[in-house]
């Protein structure tokens, strides 16, 4: 719905306080659709090569207004709206003014739609449970609260200023008596101003957290602040509370500065040596930039120890590895309105490792890249070191350390806490947090809608614990690090990272279809199968993945002369051919296989078109693939 649909839901008292003069409610009115469609909050008021654009915006509406005043039938209507459009030539010499004034109003309309719209005693958000929010939690409608509330101060002080020019008048004129009185009023109008200041302190926690798109928005939000601070403090002395206030506004400055650089493409958490990768870094304070001396970042690799050590502002020096194409220069991109610096075809030539302690692998060990450069902001007076970290990366040396590197991340990408301390991750999680994870991993690798449901993530927790147990509750059971990827699983030579990470690779290459649309069980256990196929008709199968081998699948099969459950042998994923079929269901007689194959697929189509508790596809032929599909039984 259009915002001005809904400010008849507005009282009259608080419309006529809502436009101007020089920008009436008529002209809203009029105009609604074409105010609401014109990108006002692009403008930057302060830039004098704006003003041409902003001119065509008042050129529009002036011919807008004439073209309504000239249709409406009513006289009254059609003398006031030529009024106004005459009227409003009074923004020609100064259109960006046009646009502050029309950018004000529409940004006063929607905060007074949210308070009319908000349950009574709204509190504004606060840290949960000890940590920062983190700026995808900030609404961005606190940021429109915090500029209007900066609006009233100005034209508070703005207020104050004219009656203090008018005391200064009357006090020649006026007896004394009547001059105390206006001494009162002024004082109010200053302890009303002193009240206003300090409803912005909720909303100071937006310049530590800026939401990306607004971090320009918010400098400007605090050079007016400061402005307004100056002001009263030169024409009404210094007041404590705004002598804190100008502290806290001098340390944000800082920290939104610093806080801007951001990695906006990371780097792969997984690097091997001698290999390219790339990165794009993003200030997002760009367009505020000093223009003259190229901004050059560099790029170089820390340790975890480092990167620990830079919350307390030590800088690296130690060089722990060779980076290769490590400076970019910051470039800014007017169309997209984004300033980054892109390093390509970066690449770690060598790496110096840690000490290792215990059993860990070089696998285990964490890196981070770091950027650093150094900027001038129009308006300040010195350059500020700026600098940002990438997400942890594992860096390896041989292809057959990827899996294990990447079970190092998945680690710390799903169990790192907020604001943690680089780059610390739990020992040990819940199970419910795992089967998330390792649902979500499925879904994103696969590239599938479907997840793990609860009986998958029940077979999964039998392996990982080594519980065979069908009615066991794992949801509250702690998962270590070690049962994720160090500690084998029983009687196998590999880890349980290492078996889900072969599953996840062959239902991407191979079967992606087939599970997306529930023909495969997959995840179960040889014990709850049998108690699955237990009185199936006879041809009745499964596809279940290998326990014994890495990216394998086994056809679990009710037999048909022996009237039970079998299952075959595993088979990794590879060209089946109607001979493999045969071995891999128990024939051994080959020379039978072919006419075995076709009256065993004749009688399973003839059960499963009469139920709906499966659906077999056989893909026949020497030289094609042969994959075996059932739904969930």
């Amino acid at each position: 719905m259009q915002i001005s649909q809904q400010l008849p839901n507005l009282s009259n008292q608080t419309l006529m306080e809502l436009y101007p003069d020089s920008f009436p409610i008529d002209v809203r009115h009029y105009l609604a659709n074409w105010i609401e469609e014109q990108r006002w909050e692009d403008f930057d008021t302060d830039s004098l090569e704006q003003e041409p654009q902003a001119r065509r915006l008042l050129e529009q509406m002036v011919e807008l207004l004439q073209e309504v005043a000239f249709h409406n039938p009513n006289v009254v209507e059609k003398v006031k709206l030529q009024h106004i459009s005459r009227n409003m030539s009074t923004f020609q010499t100064q259109p960006l003014q046009l646009v502050r004034t029309v950018r004000d109003i529409l940004r006063r309309e929607r905060l007074l739609l949210r308070q009319a719209a908000m349950p009574p005693f709204t509190q504004m958000p606060t840290p949960i449970n000890g940590t920062t929010l983190t700026s995808r939690e900030v609404n961005t409608s606190d940021l429109d609260t915090l500029v209007l509330k900066v609006l009233d101060i100005q034209s508070c002080r703005q207020q104050i200023h004219q009656l203090q020019e008018e005391l200064n008048w009357e006090k020649q004129e006026a007896e004394p008596m009547q001059g105390t009185a206006i001494t009162k009023q002024t004082r109010i109008a200053q302890l009303e101003l002193t009240q206003l200041f300090s409803l912005i302190l909720p909303f100071l926690f937006l310049f530590a957290l800026p939401p990306p798109s607004r971090c320009e928005q918010l400098l400007g939000v605090n050079g007016n602040l400061r402005q307004e601070l100056m002001l009263v403090k030169r024409d009404h002395g210094s007041v404590e509370q705004f002598h804190l206030l100008e502290e806290n506004l001098s340390h944000l400055l800082q920290l939104l500065i610093h806080s801007s650089l951001v990695v906006e493409k990371q780097p792969p958490q997984v690097i091997k040596t001698q290999s390219k990768f790339s990165s794009t870094v993003r200030y997002l304070l760009g367009e505020k930039v000093a223009p003259g001396k190229p901004v050059l970042l560099k790029a170089q690799i820390i340790t975890e120890t480092q990167a620990r050590n830079l919350g307390q502002g030590v800088i690296p020096t130690e060089n722990v590895g060779e980076l290769i194409n490590s400076t970019a220069i910051l470039e800014h991109n007017t169309a997209s309105k984004s300033t980054c610096a892109t390093f390509r075809n970066m690449s770690i030539r060598k790496i110096k490792r840690a000490d290792r302690k215990g059993s860990e692998s070089v696998t285990e060990e964490k890196f981070a890249l770091l950027f650093t450069t150094e900027i001038v902001i129009t308006g300040c007076e010195s350059p500020y070191c700026v600098q940002t970290i990438s997400l942890p990366v594992v860096i390896i040396v041989h292809g057959s350390q990827e899996n294990n590197a990447m079970a190092t991340v998945i680690w710390d990408c799903a169990f790192s806490e907020p604001n943690r301390i680089p780059f610390v991750v739990p020992e040990r999680v819940p199970w419910s947090q795992m089967s998330e994870a390792l649902s979500s991993k499925f879904m994103s690798e696969v590239q599938t809608s479907r997840g793990l449901d609860r009986y998958n993530l029940h077979c999964l927790a039998q392996k990982i614990f080594d519980k065979l147990e069908i009615s066991e509750d794992f949801n509250k059971m702690p998962v270590s690090w070690a049962q994720f990827n160090k500690e084998v699983l029983p009687g196998r030579t590999f880890t349980f990272w290492q078996w889900f990470e072969g599953v996840i690779d062959l239902t991407k290459k191979c079967l992606k279809a087939y599970w997306t649309e529930g023909l495969i069980f997959g995840f179960i256990g040889k014990q709850h199968l049998h108690v699955i196929l237990q009185n199936k008709p006879n041809g009745t199968f499964l596809l279940r993945f290998s326990d014994s081998e890495i990216g394998g699948i086994t056809i679990a099969y009710v037999d048909v002369c022996e009237k039970k459950s079998r299952t075959s042998s595993p088979s990794q994923r590879r060209t089946w051919t109607l001979l493999d079929l045969a071995t891999a269901s128990g024939t051994s007689n080959a020379s039978n296989t072919c006419t075995q194959i076709c009256q065993r697929t004749k009688y399973l189509r003839n059960i499963l078109q009469a139920s709906t508790q499966g659906l077999l596809s056989l893909l026949s032929g020497a030289d094609k693939d042969l994959v075996f599909v059932t739904s969930n039984l």
